[in-house]
């Protein structure tokens, strides 16, 4: 079998479009996961706390997010929801918003497996303290869990955007959307697919870095210990 990659990479179009792809993957999966870890603290804060409406909605929620494919989400997001409230936005918003509900459930979970790793004896002084119990869990209790579950986070983060190409079902021009383009052009797959696959891993291996360096900026108390 003949390897044509000059195929893709003597027409500067193509190049174009992959740099392109890359940035809108690189964009949507950073903002979902921003806008889902602030969301997934306050769905594992719901079910940390002793309310039970607050934990049974929550949970509800977290449930039915993590039993449902996410193409099946995007689609609801892109396509139900305009028509049922009415509203008109790009394809890129519905992609980021769609990741953001995704990634808040997962983040959750993470998340509120982490709060036993909180010191009981700083909770007991904060409890002395009279400090309530909303202060107790976010200067302790949180903290604690992101640093203990952070590679977790980190883990599933680098996951869900692996699953991000199925953005580019809804005219998201991502990095997938990019090949499928390239290939659909030039007929050839093997090639188009292969620099997909490495575009992916360094992208990856360059969120894996980033993580590791914010772990490291943020909870430098756990390196001296």
């Amino acid at each position: 079998m003949e390897l044509r990659f000059f195929e893709i990479y003597r027409n500067p179009d193509y190049l174009l479009l992959l740099l392109e792809g890359v940035g809108v993957s690189a964009f949507v999966t950073l903002a979902g996961a921003a806008l889902g870890f602030v969301m997934g603290v306050g769905l594992s804060a719901a079910r940390h706390e002793k309310i039970p409406v607050l934990r049974y909605l929550a949970a509800g929620y977290v449930d039915f997010i993590r039993n449902t494919p996410l193409i099946v989400q995007l689609f609801f997001v892109a396509f139900g929801l305009p028509l049922l409230l009415g509203y008109v936005w790009p394809f890129w918003a519905h992609a980021v918003l769609a990741l953001t509900l995704n990634f808040s459930a997962y983040f959750a979970e993470i998340l509120r497996a982490g709060y036993s790793s909180a010191d009981d004896g700083q909770l007991d002084a904060a409890k002395a303290l009279g400090l309530p119990r909303y202060v107790r869990f976010l200067k302790i209790v949180l903290p604690q869990s992101i640093a203990q579950m952070f590679a977790s986070l980190n883990s599933q983060f680098i996951f869900l955007f692996l699953t991000t190409g199925v953005i580019s079902e809804i005219g998201v021009r991502d990095l997938t959307f990019a090949g499928l383009f390239i290939d659909s052009r030039t007929f050839r797959s093997f090639e188009v697919f292969l620099t997909l696959t490495v575009l992916y891993i360094l992208i990856s291996l360059a969120f894996k870095g980033l993580m590791q360096l914010i772990e490291r900026r943020a909870f430098a108390w756990k390196y001296t210990r």
